[in-house]
């Protein structure tokens, strides 16, 4: 977590997401002024449905940066609702946490990887449709992305077709090592692994012109915007959401240029999803608001 998938990139990630099956798409919309620098959407603003590639739906105890009491599953699926968030993905620590009502109301879970990569386990999960892609937390686990320990993992992903999502950028824990979390180590194995679809989180922040520069070059690489800012944004500068969050996120876009590379995530419950939708959009041309934060392809 840093401070710090069109239905077509989803129909290629079936896997991904089995559960999701939408159809159709968006209205634009009018904005007036609300604290800290973020715009209310009008009612029919938020007809515009949203998959949100990077949340944390099951929480067993508060994790870092969570300022607000630790929500519960009714929390999540209310805030979704509210905000029209009609699919998400649950990245996981812990492969206790997959809950079946939540994968029943489209929510995709990603299988965490801790410091031992248990094959048969991700192999069975991937099978039976339990887990719809494969979280690598880089930094937090000190290994690079090319250590030989993931390759088994990669081959499952190609197997499979699912993607594989890496945290790149900063970390909450102090124990974490950022040389393993700089998305550059993603590059060789891009480059390797041409058939498996590679996702950065947070866009590597603060090495954002890292993973931009990576995205733009390897067609299989993606970033999700999650966790630019966390907590109440509402309580937030206008200057400081420009400078941290809406100015990069403008920049990583204009460069990458390709509208399908980028994956509109929250980092959910570290923000609240209607604020962070609100400020997303802000970073966004109102014309590519279909491809980030629904049609990604």
């Amino acid at each position: 977590m840093s401070a710090h998938v069109s239905m077509n990139f989803f129909a290629r990630y079936r896997a991904f997401f089995k559960t999701l099956r939408i159809v159709c798409f968006c209205l634009p919309f009018i904005a007036c002024a609300t604290p800290g620098g973020l715009n209310a959407d009008s009612q029919k603003d938020r007809r515009l449905r949203i998959i949100d590639a990077h949340t944390h739906a099951v929480l067993k105890e508060k994790p870092e940066g969570l300022t607000r009491p630790i929500p519960s599953k009714e929390a999540y699926l209310k805030e979704m609702a509210e905000n029209n968030v009609v699919g998400a993905v649950s990245h996981m620590r812990d492969p206790g946490d997959y809950d079946q009502e939540l994968h029943n109301r489209n929510v995709v879970f990603c299988y965490g990887i801790g410091d031992k990569v248990n094959q048969q386990e991700i192999e069975h999960g991937l099978k039976s449709g339990r887990y719809g892609c494969i979280k690598i937390y880089l930094g937090y686990i000190h290994r690079y992305a090319s250590d030989k320990e993931y390759e088994p993992v990669y081959r499952l992903a190609e197997k499979y077709g699912v993607p594989v999502v890496f945290h790149t950028g900063d970390t909450y824990d102090v124990k974490a090592k950022l040389k393993y979390a700089d998305p550059m180590t993603v590059d060789e194995v891009a480059v390797d692994h041409p058939k498996v679809k590679f996702v950065l989180a947070h866009c590597g922040n603060p090495w954002i012109t890292t993973a931009a520069e990576l995205t733009y070059k390897n067609p299989n690489v993606y970033l999700d915007v999650s966790g630019f800012l966390i907590g109440d944004l509402n309580r937030m500068s206008g200057e400081d959401m420009e400078v941290y969050m809406i100015q990069p996120i403008k920049w990583i876009f204009g460069y990458v240029e390709n509208p399908s590379k980028i994956l509109y995530g929250s980092d959910w419950p570290l923000v609240n999803m209607d604020q962070y939708i609100r400020a997303v959009k802000k970073a966004i041309p109102r014309e590519h608001w279909k491809s980030v934060f629904y049609k990604t392809q």
